[in-house]
Formats: C-alpha cells, structure tokens, sequence
C-alpha cells in the first residue's frame, strides 16, 4: 500500500464515494460488507481478479477469451444500467397517438419514480420475458424478491405519461394473449353457456362477484383444455409482464370519471392532451379516400376503417374541424358509446355499474393506508386488489365475504393505485376494461423518443426525421 500511486488513491476515493450513495440509495446498509472487495480493486490487489485470463506462459490471452470478458463487462453493465437508471421501450399500438407514435423508441428513466429491485434477479438482460425464436423463459423463478421502490426523483402526477407492467399479464396463454386472459375466460365461458343448456345455472346468481367467477371458471376451462388453440398457460411476475405505456389520468384518492368522453376529477372538468384522439363516423358523398388523404390526417393503416360512403377514423379535434371544412363531406360525427343497461361493457363488468368506454365511474382511486367498507356490490371492483394484487386468500359465503378466514366488512389497502388511459381514446386497450395499476407494476417515465419508424414504410423513408430526440411532455 505505500507504494500505491496517488492516482489510484484518488480513484479509490472516488469509486468509495459512488458506492456508499449507492448504498444510502438502496437503503440496505449490508451492503457495506461488500466494501473490502472495492478496496481491494483499486489497492491491495489481494484477489487475482483476472485469473481467468491468464495463460500458463504468460502470454497474452488469447482473442476468444478477451472477447468473453468485454462481453461479460458489457452484459453486466447493461444489466445495471436497466434495473436502476433506464431501458428502451418501442411502442407497439396506437393507443396514445398522436402524443405517440407506433414506432416510437422511448428512453424510459427508472430514475423519476425510482427504480424497482427485480422481482427476479437472475435475468438475460434487453428481454422482457420470452427469447424470440426458441421462446423459452428469459428468467428463473428462483430467487424470488419481494417489492421495493427506490427513492425517485418525484412522484407520479396526473397527465404524466407512464411505462409500467401488464397488470391482467399475471397469466397468459401464449398463443392467444389479446384479450387479457380474464376477459378472454369471461367470455368464453358466456359463451359456452350460451350455447350449452347443461352448463347454465339452474338458480340465479347472489351477486355479480358469483356470476362472473362462474362464467370465468367456464372459460379457463376451456383455454387450459385447448394448449392447441391457446397454447400453454403461463404464470409470469410482475416484474416481466409486458410493458404498456398510457397516461396516469387519475392518482390515489382522485375520483375519475367520464361523462360523453370528457374526463372530470373530483367533479372538476379535465383539460384534455392537445393531441387526443376519438373516433369518428365520416360520411362522403362517395368518394373514396385515397392514401394522401390519410397520410395527411396521420391515419396508419392499422386504423383505417371503413370504405365509402361511411368511414370510421381516429382523429384529433383539429384534424377532425380541417376535414369538416372538405368539400366531399357530407357529415362527421365524433362516436359516443351508450351503456346499454347491462353494465358488462368495462370494468368492473358489472350491472351494479352501469358504465361505457365514453361514460365511466364515478370511480375513487385506492390509496395506501385508506380503509373502505366492503360488501359484495362492490367486490367486483376491489377483489383483484385483494388477491392478485396484495396477495389475500378470498372467499365468499353467501353474501358475507372472509379475507384470510376471517368475516371482512372492510378493506385496507396496502399499495396506491392508478388509472391509466390511451390518448387515442376508443382504440386503446386500458385501465377502462381491466382497471387499477398498482404502484408496484409502474416502471418508469418515457423521457424522449431517441428513434421513430413508421411501419407503413419501407427503408430510409420510414424514418420520422423531426422525431428524432424529440422530448415526451405531459400535454
């Protein structure tokens, strides 16, 4: 040690300081105990820690094996660098265009919100879940972590827009994964019913709870008796369900709602994204629209619906007044979906809550420590919580529900819970038919589209020039 150069002092001091704000950050102060072998790196060399590299001449090694380390280096860093500070995300559908775009290539900071430990360490890094190809599991079940959030930068707050995980992706046949499983087994199961007397209940059902754990019992059923149409069955943990992205139009404790496609919180109107989107119904006097027309609204062909006279578009309200004023119009009318008095349309599927996709709620978002009353109208909305979620043993009998065995009348939540929506509002799949995001399954904050490539274009024309690092705002 004292012939240690003061470079490598001063390095060691530097690394020293790096690590212990590391660990203030982890708030896990074991970690100290691992602080001998950094010193050891950078002064007393006592672990020969390229043993493996070394050749019995002493020579250099050999190119295989110096590729090996660089590898092993860049994998590792890689590793590091997407648990605690960001990974790349590619939009895959239109649910929040025009924000953004199908294509779109997101740097996504695990910073803002702080990063998550992973539910499953030991993982291939730059995979969600499944290798491509050989689909095989990216990821061992074992070890298991439980939750835990690192400090971020800020909480989230309403109209951000937010990456997090899948949280219907619990289980998924991986043949048939659109619908969610959930709504996949309710409607099988309605179905099935539908067509087999022998499979309908011979009594009517106490509450909605009952009938739709029937009905998804039917469904599951089937799906785990078809591997041949639906394949296998799998079981994955929050942190490798899907990512999505959408906008957090609702915190814990915010009461959400929609009235004719207007979003209100706590009675308060909403001012809308400025590039939101609906459907409208757009009626020519038959001409036909051609691709410029499309081109010019920013219309995918993934979205483009309907032949003359009648088209059925997404459109932004600004797009939506340019096509009014076309001579070749006959009428555009924004579409407005009705609930129809069976309350099965959204979640809660349900007829004690008679919403739609454009008529929703009042619903109260769920926050950490708040205690509701519990009965069975309203286990319908709060039951995924309860068991998926928060990990409770769930019963009913009669209309007295048990939590763990015991009679329950109330419900205290554990984490926070968030309502998430596409900006492209009737063709986005989201918190309207499969409901709350709990604030374990948040993954982090789109900061700027670093690349964007329209699929319906071919070479250097599909990329989108004026994307390039283009930042991601709330509006």
């Amino acid at each position: 040690m004292q012939n240690t150069s003061l470079y490598k002092w001063i390095k060691c001091a530097i690394a020293s300081i790096v690590f212990i704000l590391w660990v203030i950050w982890l708030d896990n102060y074991w970690f100290l105990l691992a602080y001998p072998i950094v010193f050891d790196n950078y002064i007393t060399k006592k672990i020969p820690w390229g043993f493996w590299k070394k050749t019995k001449d002493g020579k250099k090694p050999s190119a295989v094996v110096e590729w090996a380390d660089a590898l092993i280096f860049a994998l590792v860093a890689v590793y590091i660098i997407n648990i605690f500070l960001f990974q790349n995300y590619k939009i895959p559908t239109s649910s929040l265009e025009k924000s953004l775009l199908v294509g779109d290539h997101l740097f996504v900071s695990k910073a803002s919100y702080g990063p998550r430990m992973p539910n499953t360490p030991i993982s291939f890094p730059l995979v969600q879940n499944t290798f491509p190809i050989i689909n095989t599991k990216s990821y061992t079940d074992w070890p298991h972590w439980d939750y835990k959030r690192l400090k971020g930068i800020s909480p989230i707050k309403r109209n951000d827009i937010v990456v997090f995980n899948f949280p219907a992706g619990d289980t998924v046949p991986f043949k048939s994964n659109n619908p969610d499983f959930y709504n996949q087994a309710l409607n099988l199961g309605l179905s099935e019913a539908s067509q087999n007397e022998k499979l309908r209940p011979s009594v009517p059902f106490a509450s909605d709870w009952e009938r739709n754990n029937y009905f998804k019992d039917l469904g599951r059923k089937r799906i785990y008796d078809n591997p041949q149409m639906f394949g296998e069955v799998l079981a994955r943990p929050v942190d490798r369900r899907d990512n999505y992205v959408k906008r957090c139009v609702a915190i814990p404790g915010d009461v959400f709602e929609i009235r004719s496609n207007q979003i209100y919180i706590n009675g308060v109107k909403e001012e809308n994204p400025k590039d939101i989107q609906h459907n409208y119904k757009i009626t020519t006097d038959g001409t036909s629209l051609n691709d410029r027309f499309y081109e010019r609204m920013g219309i995918s062909r993934a979205d483009q619906s309907g032949m003359a006279p009648n088209y059925y578009l997404p459109l932004t309200k600004e797009n939506a007044d340019k096509i009014k004023d076309m001579s070749f119009i006959k009428s555009i009318i924004i579409e407005e979906e009705i609930p129809n008095n069976s309350g099965f349309q959204v979640f809660p599927h349900s007829s004690d809550y008679n919403w739609s996709r454009d008529n929703f709620g009042p619903l109260t978002m769920p926050k950490a420590g708040e205690t509701i009353d519990l009965n069975i109208k309203n286990l319908v909305i709060y039951e995924r919580i309860i068991t998926a979620y928060e990990r409770n043993k769930l019963s009913v009998k009669g209309d007295q529900i048990y939590i763990n065995d015991e009679l329950a009348t109330s419900y205290t939540f554990k984490m926070d819970y968030y309502f998430m929506l596409g900006d492209n509002r009737h063709k986005s799949a989201d918190s309207r038919y499969w409901g709350f995001v709990p604030e374990d399954h948040i993954v982090g904050k789109p900061i700027l589209v670093w690349l964007s490539l329209d699929k319906d274009k071919s070479f250097f024309s599909s990329i989108r020039w004026d994307r390039f690092f283009k930042i991601v705002h709330k509006n």
